[in-house]
Order: structure tokens, then sequence, then C-alpha cells
């Protein structure tokens, strides 16, 4: 029996699966892969071997990406564009209508659209001379440690679809998220957590405008259920219903697992729902949590060196810093993919304000956040992925003072950093013209599904080859435009430098 022929079948009993069960399945996220617990174990060590180990020997054991969620304008962050001062208020409508600029519902109504410089003052940093915004001198410190990739490039102008791509591959609903197709690949690094954690940031700004996200972020789509991403909070109980019961002691929990796990059991020999072994292993999950989480989440063995390094809210339950710092003891304890969600960055109007207090909460808990890596010696493998779904307009949203105001969704350019797992510090990546509109070095830009690629490379995985067969599908996170591994911000790389999916 063949690959193609085990996958042909596990893919005919999920298609054969009761119209409840089939809408069930799409609903929890849970796939065909889950069924090969049902086959012998000889077979399951090819598909595992197939599947679900490395291609390659992996430069990163775990990633941890830090979603600026809203989307943050690069002309206050890293795409210095000083010139802009002398275009004050200049009207580039013409520029738009000849570049063929899609505009939002937010200005499709303007009838000018005046530059807006941004307010706030660069500098060069480090042996790079890297121009980093005045906003954030801690990220400066560092920029030799980071690859800043200036030409980002999406499909999407809104945001929820902008954010599904970037995290699931695609605009559509239903697909599988970052954090879990690395968890499917690469499996568990330790078998007392989850693979994949999920962190809120509280943002400080009391006027952010929050923009929402959902669950889709972080979840297995047609992944088995047991690689989404799970939920840490940070108040209350880290993971809810997680404690026993009062009066349920952990041998009764034992006992009662086991029983429960008995008639599990039995509905999947005589029903073959995979839903019930994802089931029954995130109750054992869960029972191993009971003990490993509280002992994550105590934070008394951090020295004040520590707290000091990642900054004043890093004692703050639920701050960015905390986050941060909670990052990093994940990555210690073998977490493959920690996802720390920043919201409050879509700044349609009063950006100067907002902008400033948002970077405040990030800035040097990033910092932090990477020379406590490089100091335990985890930054080598690990990779750090900073950025949002899309960059910002040149032009001003609405009012334009010179102290004031507000910019509109650009999907055409943006900046995002990376760091650590063998890519090249102290880089600058791709260059965008005179407005940041359009990037004017073609052979450097950067696509979502190129930046998906080249995380999966730095993991051990062959984006060509990695696929989940589901209705018929051979699925890919980087889905079935072309895409490639950016090799020329890494110190080494397994693939060639441009590839389709």
């Amino acid at each position: 029996m063949n690959f193609t022929d085990i996958f042909k079948a596990v893919d005919l009993h999920n298609n054969s699966l009761s119209r409840r069960q089939f809408f069930r399945q799409n609903a929890m996220g849970l796939g065909a892969a889950a069924l090969t617990s049902l086959l012998p174990k000889e077979v399951m060590g090819a598909i595992e071997k197939a599947t679900g180990n490395s291609h390659f020997a992996p430069k990163a054991k775990r990633v941890i990406y830090i979603s600026l969620i809203g989307a943050p304008s690069q002309f206050e962050t890293f795409d210095y564009k000083p010139h802009l001062q002398k275009e004050f208020k200049k009207d580039i409508k013409d520029f738009l209508v000849k570049s063929g600029q899609r505009l939002t519902g937010m200005t499709a109504g303007q009838t000018k659209f005046p530059v807006a410089p941004s307010f706030v003052d660069f500098k060069q940093y480090g042996e790079s001379g890297t121009w980093v915004s005045d906003l954030l001198p801690w990220t400066g410190k560092m920029v030799d440690d980071l690859c800043i990739i200036k030409s980002m490039h999406t499909d999407a102008i809104n945001h929820e679809p902008a954010n599904q791509l970037i995290y699931t591959g695609s605009m559509q609903s239903g697909k599988a998220s970052m954090g879990s197709w690395l968890s499917y690949g690469l499996g568990s690094l330790n078998n007392d957590l989850p693979t994949f954690c999920v962190l809120h940031a509280q943002h400080s700004s009391p006027y952010a405008n929050v923009q929402a996200i959902s669950s889709r972020l972080w979840g297995s789509g047609f992944l088995p259920g047991k690689h989404a991403g799970v939920n840490l909070r940070s108040s209350g109980d880290p993971v809810l219903f997680l404690k026993d019961a009062p009066g349920i002691d952990r041998d009764m929990r034992r006992s009662m697992l086991d029983g429960l796990s008995n008639l599990n059991q039995k509905t999947l020999e005589n029903v073959g729902d995979p839903e019930i072994q994802t089931r029954i292993e995130q109750y054992e999950m869960a029972y191993r949590m009971q003990m490993s989480v509280p002992e994550l989440t105590d934070m008394s063995e951090e020295s004040e060196a520590t707290y000091e390094l990642y900054g004043p809210d890093s004692k703050k339950a639920g701050s960015f810093a905390y986050c941060a710092l909670m990052a990093r003891r994940l990555a210690e304890r073998g977490v493959r993919f920690t996802q720390i969600f920043h919201r409050g960055w879509d700044q349609h109007g009063n950006l100067p304000r907002d902008i400033s207090s948002q970077c405040k909460d990030v800035d040097q808990a990033c910092y932090g956040l990477i020379q406590d890596l490089k100091q335990r010696g985890l930054l080598e493998d690990t990779l750090v992925v900073f950025g949002g779904e899309f960059g910002r307009t040149v032009y001003s949203q609405g009012q334009l003072t010179d102290k004031n105001y507000g910019r509109d969704h650009h999907p055409r350019a943006f900046s995002l950093w990376l760091a650590g797992a063998g890519v090249k510090g102290g880089m600058t990546y791709g260059e965008t013209d005179e407005y940041s509109f359009n990037i004017v070095t073609p052979d450097q830009k950067v696509h979502v599904r190129d930046l998906h690629a080249t995380i999966l490379e730095r993991c051990g995985l062959d984006f060509h080859k990695f696929s989940y067969l589901y209705q018929g599908l051979e699925n890919k996170l980087t889905g079935v435009e072309p895409a490639r591994v950016v090799t020329d911000i890494l110190h080494s790389s397994h693939m060639a430098k441009k590839g389709h999916g």
C-alpha cells in the first residue's frame, strides 16, 4: 500500500462521513489525518515520515510571531521619507489615479489626498546605519540583530481578509493557521504543553482603535483540532476549566479520565469520527497541563534584571512586556509556535498620539525579548517575526494639520522585521518609491506567501512538498500561487532562490 493509496483512503473516509459529521468537522477544524490513529503502527510511521517531519535540518526549532493587529504605519517606524516635509499638504490625487490606487470606503469620498509627512524624526543605528524612527529607540539599539523588510506586499486592502491571508495563507475562512501548520508538520517538543500557544497583549492607550480579530487566525481549519492555538489568559486561570473541581484530587481525576477514555475509544471504534480521537488526546493534554501551566506562569523565579530588561510593564499581567517575557518562557520549554497579538494599530486619525503609545508598548519589550533569547542561547534556533497585515497611505485620511493626521490602508508596500534562526542581522531588504507607494526593487518584493515559504524553510519544511490532503485537494500554507524562499536574507538556505507552490 503506497502513500497515495493511504491518503486516498483517508480522504475517502472523510468524504463518506454523514452530512452532520461533515459540517461539524468543518466547523471544529478536524481533518482526515486524525484517522491515521486507527491505522497500523507501521503505516502511521510511514505517513509521519512522509508528512510530519522536517524535510531537512531546521534552523528554527520554534517561532515567536508578534502580530500588530491594525497595521502600523511604515512612515513612523522603518520607512524613512524625509523629503516629504517639503510636500506637506500636496494633493497627489492625479498620482493615485495614474497608479490605479484602490481606495477603501473610508477615503473613497475624499476630493483631495494631501501628503502627510511623518511627525517623527529618524536616526541611524548600529554598524549597519539602519534608519529607525525615534518612536522605537530600543529597537534602534538592536538593528544589527534584525533584518528589516521594507518591500512586503499583500493582496487585501481590508483588515479581516488581510489578517486571514497573513496568518492562514488565504483570504477565505476555514483554512489552517500558520501555527497549526507548524504544529502539524513538526510535532511537539514538550508533551506537557500545547505545541501552539496564543497570547493577547493589552494596549495601554485609552484611545486606540481596537481592530476585532477572531479565532480563525489561530484555528486549525481542516487540520486535526489538536493543532489549534491554545489561548493563555493573562488574568484569572491561564486556561479555562483546567483546575479540578473542589473535592476532586489528582488520583480521582486520573480514574475519571481513564473511564472516559475507554468510552470514547469504544465510540471511536464504532463511529470512526476523527473528532473523537482529538477529544481523547485533548483530555490527556489538559491533565498534563494541570501540572505544567502553573509552573509556566509562576514568574517568581525571574530576576529583577530580567524584569528591567523587558521594561517596567513586564510585571503587569496582560501587558505586552509581560507577554514577551512569557513568550521567552514558552520558547525555552519547547513550545513550537507562540503568537502575541497586540491590537490598536489601526490609526485613521490621531495617528501621532496613538502610534506613540503603541510603539512605547512594544519597543523595549521586543528589545528585551531578543536580548534575553540571545543570552540564553535560544535566538540561534528561534525565529522572531514582528509586523502587521499591510501598510498605510502617504496621504492623510480626513483633516490634515502639522500636528494631527491619519492614514488609510495600503497593501502595496509595508515593513516588518525578522530575527534569529540564521536570518541576516543588520540588513534592510527592499526599497519603496518617494511615497512608499510602490516597491522599486522588483527582485526584492516579498509577498505574504514568500514570508510563509521562508518561515517554513527556517523550520526545515519545503513549501513545495509540505501539504495536507483535504477533500481531494493538496492544501498548502502557501496556496497555489507562485511563492519563493527569500534566500537573500538568510545566512544559508536549503531552497533554490525561486520556486512555485
